[in-house]
């Protein structure tokens, strides 16, 4: 591993911090080494606060060196005026000779523009250090720029036989519990970093699922319920339990909702809400992140139309014979 690997290697770790903070802004670090020494470090803490950068560099107690210093950030330093002023002007007026990025921002008003602006004042920039690294960092961000559509995760539990349930009818029958205490927690942190959970009418009017943050630290996501037909019961605990936002997903063919305290309802025009619909919609929400845990219906529905990002699939070690069958995976060539 080369000197820059490694000092880019501790920015990647510190932008890790951001995860599920800062959207809809990228997750980003920075680190400043003199002479072999870091110096400074720092990361973008929640969107609308300092970036990596400006944290980077009020660590610094030796404000002297920073003029024969090295900065590594993960991401292409901003050039425009948002809620925070432009990196590059600091790193500019700081004087630091030599920038080292992981990535370029493909965001429209950054995107190669700070680099360019960068070494037209004489600074020194590399870029491409542990690029892929940072692209699986900030794929969120990436593909809600570069597609127009959040990042999408499909997640589901199923048995050996190929089943997600047993077959049921009315809530009073319970969902088979498939994963272990380990693998909630790993799904409650899943959880956390995305922007939003999905489920359809069917998982919603039979589990009354919560659809929290519960067994990992942080915040929870937005709940989006499809009700195409406004249907749902408004004693579902996603509409009373007050412990997230809920936006109701139904169609303008249905009427108008009535309304439901803390609730946001999004309407959609068709017959149904198609997954190609939906995704642009939630993009121009702000939503970055989705993760989609049921039912067998509307993981099928991304699944054939082939847009989702990861596949998040748990299978328990028992059978059950017959059921609700488990999406199925569309075969890929290479």
């Amino acid at each position: 591993m080369t000197d820059d690997e490694r000092y880019m290697r501790r920015a990647l770790d510190l932008a890790a911090l951001g995860v599920g903070y800062t959207s809809p802004n990228p997750v980003v670090g920075a680190v400043i080494v003199h002479s072999g020494r870091i110096i400074g470090e720092g990361y973008h803490h929640r969107s609308g606060r300092p970036h990596a950068e400006v944290m980077a560099v009020l660590s610094v107690q030796e404000r002297n060196l920073l003029p024969e210093s090295t900065l590594y950030v993960t991401l292409e330093p901003c050039s425009h005026h948002g809620k925070t002023p432009p990196c590059a002007d600091l790193i500019l007026h700081e004087r630091i000779p030599r920038v080292v990025v992981a990535i370029a921002d493909p965001f429209p008003r950054v995107s190669g523009r700070g680099i360019e602006r960068l070494r037209q004042a004489g600074v020194e920039v590399t870029v491409g250090v542990l690029a892929e690294e940072a692209q699986r960092l900030n794929a969120p961000f990436l593909t809600a720029q570069v597609k127009q559509r959040p990042l999408v995760t499909l997640k589901w539990a199923q048995s050996l036989d190929g089943f997600i349930d047993r077959a049921r009818r009315d809530s009073a029958q319970p969902p088979i519990l498939f994963s272990t205490p380990q693998h909630q927690r790993e799904v409650h942190r899943e959880r956390m970093q995305h922007d939003a959970i999905l489920v359809g009418y069917k998982t919603a009017l039979l589990d009354d699922p919560q659809l929290t943050n519960r067994l990992w630290y942080g915040s929870s996501p937005i709940r989006l319920v499809l009700d195409p037909r406004l249907r749902l019961p408004r004693s579902l605990r996603v509409f009373t339990d007050g412990l997230a936002p809920t936006w109701v997903l139904y169609l303008e063919q249905a009427g108008v909702p009535s309304p439901c305290e803390g609730v946001r309802f999004l309407p959609f025009a068709g017959e149904r809400i198609e997954p190609a619909a939906l995704l642009p919609r939630l993009h121009e929400e702000g939503i970055t992140s989705v993760l989609i845990e049921g039912g067998a219906a509307t993981l099928s529905a991304f699944l054939t139309t082939g847009l989702y990002d990861r596949l998040l699939v748990e299978v328990a070690p028992l059978s059950l014979g017959e059921g609700v069958a488990a999406p199925s995976i569309p075969h890929v060539l290479d």
